[in-house]
């Protein structure tokens, strides 16, 4: 499928397209990247959605410069603090949400998955900003106001790895936030698992990364899309 342009403030954000073989609208997800930004393992995310039914549109957010980008968001991981940049993730995000939910091949209904930092920033969206279903994969800690801000979100599918030494106990604390305000949700947290478990990337880098416990986990991911993809059907269908 293709690559694309979707206007937005920030300037024309390339994306990724890719498509079911549907020849009815169907349900449309934006694909939220890790830090390694547009990679090959973002491309793959949006196929095996398309390959579920969904129309996914996968935004670069890095589009503004990719070292720019990537030096603040380490920035505001060690200092937890949120910067301008984050403001402007927000509105490409939305920029993407707003495109694909008026394309003839989506229904009108959007959901939103995000990978490490994408999973993040698919928990800052869950409330208020127009998805129908939010799939969340070990995007750090939750906010302070937990409660407060989770009682106006979407239905929520959550995935974590128990070795994931970031997301500690988040997996628990999600599932029992979302139980207090009777918001739909499946929260999982694998037990093999580490950080960035569904994330295959290739590159040499990331593959180093396996030996200290970061990276894909085959058995796993395969378990979190077959969640994900069920949670996104029932959820992401037209109301009646």
């Amino acid at each position: 499928m293709p690559n694309i342009l979707i206007p937005a403030a920030r300037g024309d954000m390339p994306a990724y397209l890719a498509a079911p073989p549907a020849t009815i609208p169907v349900p449309g997800v934006v694909v939220l990247h890790d830090a390694a930004g547009m990679s090959q393992d973002l491309r793959n995310q949006a196929d095996w959605l398309a390959a579920e039914g969904f129309l996914a549109v996968a935004p670069d957010l890095y589009h503004p410069g990719k070292l720019y980008c990537a030096r603040i968001i380490m920035g505001d991981w060690i200092a937890g603090r949120k910067s301008t940049w984050t403001a402007g993730a927000l509105g490409d995000i939305e920029s993407a949400r707003a495109w694909l939910s008026h394309q003839p091949a989506c229904s009108g209904r959007v959901g939103v998955i995000g990978f490490c930092m994408g999973g993040g920033f698919a928990l800052l969206v869950c409330s208020g900003h127009g998805y129908s279903a939010s799939s969340i994969n070990y995007g750090g800690p939750l906010p302070a106001d937990v409660d407060t801000f989770l009682s106006t979100a979407c239905p929520i599918v959550a995935s974590y790895g128990a070795k994931d030494r970031w997301n500690q106990g988040v997996a628990a604390e999600l599932e029992r936030a979302l139980e207090r305000v009777l918001v739909a949700h499946d929260v999982k947290e694998y037990p093999g698992a580490g950080h960035s478990f569904m994330n295959n990337h290739e590159s040499l880098f990331f593959k180093a990364l396996r030996f200290t416990g970061i990276g894909y986990d085959e058995q796993a991911t395969m378990d979190a899309r077959r969640r994900i993809a069920a949670f996104f059907h029932h959820h992401l269908q037209p109301t009646m």
